[in-house]
Parts: C-alpha cells; sequence; structure tokens
C-alpha cells in the first residue's frame, strides 16, 4: 500500500512545474504521477518518498491536498499480466477506481476494497 496525495492545479503554463519544484526543493521524488484536465483545472495524482514531508511542504506552500491508500503492484512485463489481475479482481466483484504506473513500473490501483485487492494480488503472486 502506499499514499496517495491529490492536488487540483490552475490550467495553465507552468502550474505542473510548481508543484515540483515545491516538492524538489524540500527534497521529495515523486515515484509515481498522474494528471488529467478538467475544465478550468488540472488534477494530479502522486506518491512520493516521503509522505510526511510532502505534506509539509504541500502545506507550507498553501496547496490543498487530500489523500487516500493505493494498492502497488508488481507485475511482470509480458503480455496478459495486467488482464490477469484485473480479472481476478473483477471476477471478486472489486472496482478498480484508478490505474496508473510508478516511476519504476508498478502498478498503481485504486479499488473500492483495498483489502480484498491485495489479498487476491498476493494469491497471484504479484
Amino acid at each position: 500500500m502506499a499514499t496517495e496525495f491529490t492536488v487540483l492545479l490552475e490550467d495553465r503554463p507552468g502550474t505542473l512545474a510548481n508543484l515540483a519544484e515545491t516538492l524538489a526543493r524540500n527534497g521529495i521524488n515523486i515515484t509515481a504521477v498522474h494528471a488529467t484536465p478538467c475544465p478550468g483545472q488540472g488534477i494530479v495524482q502522486f506518491i512520493t518518498n516521503n509522505n510526511d514531508a510532502t505534506v509539509e511542504a504541500l502545506r507550507e506552500a498553501g496547496v490543498k491536498y487530500t489523500v487516500r491508500e493505493v494498492l502497488l503492484v508488481n507485475l511482470v512485463d509480458q503480455p496478459g499480466s495486467l488482464a490477469r489481475l484485473t480479472r481476478a479482481m473483477g471476477d471478486a466483484g472489486i472496482n478498480i477506481n484508478a490505474v496508473y504506473i510508478t516511476m519504476r513500473g508498478q502498478v498503481v490501483l485504486d479499488t473500492d476494497d483495498l483489502t480484498r485487492a491485495q489479498r487476491i494480488a498476493l494469491s497471484l503472486g504479484l
């Protein structure tokens, strides 16, 4: 499991750079990131190497954020790996709300039942 931060940024050039620079100045490494546009703003979801320092850096910068726990899964880089995992979760009735990849190739999953999702991943040897 990992802690994912979500921030809303104004939809204009440089706002993602500002966020990344704020974290970098505080010695925080972004290990996974996902961003998507919405009307007038962007939603950025990310995981870092230091949750406490991230909270402090975001607060000091006046950046509003939310957190949630997500599941990190190591998948083998071969056809069918993601299919096998997501089929097992679907068959168990687990809904996947979000999925993206870390900088190191792990799959980040937000599901409606993280505990059961983690058990399924472990049962598949992941």
